[in-house]
């Protein structure tokens, strides 16, 4: 049998990679760490969590809750590592990013199927390849890219939030709580008066940022959008995202602040916590500047600044069909944000249905073929032609997912409804040849 070529290991390579060895098919997995890093890469494992921690909303009334349910459903590698690698969040899953990519990496080096080459993807090779080489794709394989891909020139900017380390907070002008108490008190909460948030919004709004080559706010992802584009949105702009004040009441007063800056956990230790929502581009210096004005963090240690670095994506309604495979030459597939999937779930589900449709091509079986009344499916039918308009990076969300045939009262209800249907095809489609392998 001939090995299936995959190009990065980042969280839809190495999904895709064990979604091939598991059922029983040999692969290539050309990744270029450590021998070359992009600008936001620190480590030289596989599935590197580049910014939030985060994976978002464990919950089947949301989206991305419902995404993982399938994930694990069936037998995510990316989805088994986050569970091990469990941090405390409230209703979120977020994990210890060293000890996530380290059990991923462990576990797909070691396989008898994989041959790791590591080294830097400077050709697109022969036979059944799957480009997964990310958002950040080194110049040479993205030349290559560009040369099948004319329309891929699209772009968008993505932004690493700061971390601090748990001992430098000023724990007298901050109290622990999760957001409607959701869960235990795993978050970290900075409250800011009046007085306190209009001089912090003044001064972010201002603050020098880095030098990124052909920034442009407008080319900006919203669900990434740097804390100080958002200041510079209107001075009530951060009080209605990141710095929202519901749902947490000050033990010390019994009542809401003006703004509220949340810290969460980055490490299983829980010495390290990040500043949520708090993507950004601004100078290192006006990083520690700037953030330093809120009260608990007037002493903070920063272990890491934030980064700002650019994405490409394809126009990939154009150019992929369902399987992400490149219309034309469906030898090739993509998977991961490059196709114009946002998030690292969403990301590791693009992965994953490339690695099954891949194996039942392969090995001449029936194809999975994920309905758009699933999570997987709906993503993957999106991204190939259900966009209108100029093509924008999608999260996971209920409104691409085929509505009930039925009226449901309540949004939570619905979505809940929609997500048990959901799981259900996806029990389903597992009794199909190439999922039980």
């Amino acid at each position: 049998m001939n090995k299936i070529t995959v190009l990065g290991a980042g969280l839809a390579g190495s999904e895709c990679v064990w979604q091939l060895v598991r059922r029983g098919i040999p692969v290539r997995l050309v990744e270029m760490k450590p021998e070359k890093k992009t600008p936001a890469h620190i480590s030289d494992g596989f599935a590197e969590l580049v910014c939030s921690n985060s994976l978002r909303s464990d919950e089947l009334t949301n989206a991305v809750g419902l995404l993982k349910a399938e994930m694990r459903a069936l037998g995510s590698l990316i989805m088994e590592s986050a569970d091990e690698n469990r941090v405390a969040a409230g209703g979120a899953l977020a994990v210890d990013r060293e000890g996530f990519s380290r059990y991923i990496t462990e576990k797909l080096q070691n396989h008898p199927l994989v041959e790791l080459v590591r080294a830097e993807a400077t050709e697109i090779p022969d036979g059944e390849v799957v480009i997964a080489t990310g958002p950040l794709s080194s110049d040479a394989i993205a030349e290559k890219i560009a040369a099948l891909c004319p329309e891929s020139d699209l772009h968008f900017y993505d932004a690493v939030a700061p971390i601090v380390t748990i001992e430098s907070v000023d724990m007298e002008s901050a109290f622990f709580a999760s957001r409607y108490d959701k869960g235990t008190a795993d978050y970290v909460n900075c409250p800011m008066d009046r007085e306190e948030y209009l001089s912090f919004v003044e001064e972010l709004s201002h603050a020098k940022e880095a030098t990124v080559h052909g920034f442009d706010d407008g080319a900006v992802f919203e669900g990434c959008m740097p804390v100080e584009v958002m200041a510079r949105r209107g001075v009530d702009t951060l009080r209605y995202g990141p710095l929202k004040p519901v749902g947490l009441v000050d033990p010390r007063t019994g009542k809401a602040n003006y703004a509220v800056v949340q810290l969460r956990r980055d490490n299983a230790e829980g010495t390290l916590f990040n500043l949520v929502g708090f993507q950004t581009h601004l100078t290192w210096g006006e990083q520690k500047r700037v953030f330093s004005m809120i009260p608990a963090l007037r002493n903070a240690e920063f272990v890491r600044y934030g980064v700002m670095h650019r994405n490409t994506y394809l126009n990939s309604p154009k150019l992929l069909d369902r399987y992400y495979r490149l219309r034309g030459q469906e030898r090739i597939s993509f998977a991961g944000q490059m196709t114009g999937v946002e998030g690292y779930v969403e990301s590791a589900a693009s992965g994953l249905l490339v690695g099954v449709e891949t194996a039942a091509r392969t090995l001449g079986l029936e194809s999975a073929d994920f309905p758009q009344e699933t999570a997987i499916g709906a993503l993957a039918l999106y991204i190939s032609g259900g966009s209108v308009g100029d093509f924008q990076p999608m999260n996971i969300n209920f409104g691409i997912i085929s509505p009930l045939d039925r009226r449901v009262k309540g949004k939570r209800n619905k979505n809940l409804e929609i997500s048990k249907r959901s799981l259900a095809i996806i029990e389903s489609i597992k009794q199909k040849e190439v999922m039980r392998l």
